[in-house]
């Protein structure tokens, strides 16, 4: 499954739905679900000025999201109209907002090494198939509410 190592603070804005535009100076054609991995760098300045704590899940793939377009910033007007959407600081080098939606905390973080761009995810198999494994995370949400309930 893909997966995009976005720094924390922004992870976590992104698997709390707060975060819809994820900027990068890339273009992608990738649409669909993907994994959200926090790397060990933890932006201190952005946790300060968005009032997000600093102990946050690092090294660990926090949950995932949907990419369902992508907007190609011509102008920092452009840019600017989207802060609410993007929280970033300085977006200036920036020119593409990855659109997300469905974003969803994983319960247990899975612990992963990130890489640059969109990556493959290379999970341990244990005993079950890779397609197993991958649903597991994919509908973890669904089997929680359901667990103490028969």
């Amino acid at each position: 499954m893909k997966c995009l190592s976005v720094c924390q603070p922004f992870a976590e804005l992104i698997v709390s739905g707060r975060k819809t535009v994820e900027l990068r100076p890339w273009n992608t054609k990738f649409r669909g679900e993907f994994l959200v991995h926090a790397p060990i760098k933890v932006r201190d300045t952005d946790c300060r000025r968005l009032e997000i704590g600093t102990d946050l899940p690092v090294g660990v793939i926090v949950g995932r999201a949907e990419v369902y377009d992508v907007r190609r910033y011509e102008t920092e007007q452009e840019m600017m109209a989207d802060s609410d959407r993007h929280m970033a600081s300085a977006p200036g080098k920036y020119r593409y907002g990855f659109i997300l939606r469905n974003a969803r905390r994983l319960r247990i973080p899975v612990p992963c090494k990130g890489s640059l761009g969109f990556f493959e995810v290379d999970l341990p198999v244990p005993r079950i198939g890779r397609s197993d494994l991958e649903a597991d995370i994919i509908d973890e949400e669904h089997r929680y509410r359901w667990i103490g309930r028969h």
